[in-house]
């Protein structure tokens, strides 16, 4: 996971196979307080969230596995 400033934060997701899996994971990283965008790159697995506030490794992994995926470490 990178994080740069202001708040971009970078990841990677594994197990996700179809447009389903991008919408559940921009759904409920979305969710997260000061969230304000989700860029979901389905072939590579990478997550880009761009927040107005610093996120924490903890609730991004949290969002993530709700959404019934893994972060990759």
């Amino acid at each position: 996971m990178t994080v740069q400033s202001p708040y971009q934060t970078t990841i990677s997701v594994t197990g996700m196979s179809c447009q389903h899996c991008v919408n559940a994971i921009t759904e409920e990283i979305s969710a997260l307080s000061g969230v304000q965008s989700v860029e979901v790159t389905l072939s590579t697995g990478r997550v880009i969230i761009t927040s107005d506030r610093e996120l924490s490794g903890t609730e991004i992994a949290e969002a993530v596995t709700e959404a019934g995926y893994s972060v990759a470490r």
